[in-house]
């Protein structure tokens, strides 16, 4: 599965598409320079349990690291894995 990312005006998202239709997307917003806020993400069923939300979550996570960014899980899905691994203390802003 190819995650694509997209961004424009400090709003983003890290996205899987097929024929056009989004199935997976994970959407952020850069609040001030260096954080970036993650507020929603969603999988649709066709997806579900091939675990492409965590992969999401790694993406956003690698581009933060890349752009030395810190990040505010919002969204409830994100904040859990944040809260259940230490991979991601290196870019949490608790």
């Amino acid at each position: 599965m190819n995650i694509q990312q997209e961004e424009q005006d400090g709003q983003g998202s890290f996205y899987i598409e097929d024929k056009g239709n989004r199935l997976a997307e994970m959407t952020y917003y850069l609040e001030e320079p260096d954080v970036m806020v993650i507020d929603h993400t969603e999988v649709d069923d066709a997806l579900r349990g091939r675990n492409v939300g965590g992969e999401l979550v790694d993406m956003g996570a690698e581009y933060a690291r890349t752009k030395h960014l810190k990040i505010v899980p919002l969204c409830p899905f994100v904040k859990g894995i944040f809260e259940k691994t230490g991979s991601y203390n290196d870019v949490w802003k608790s």
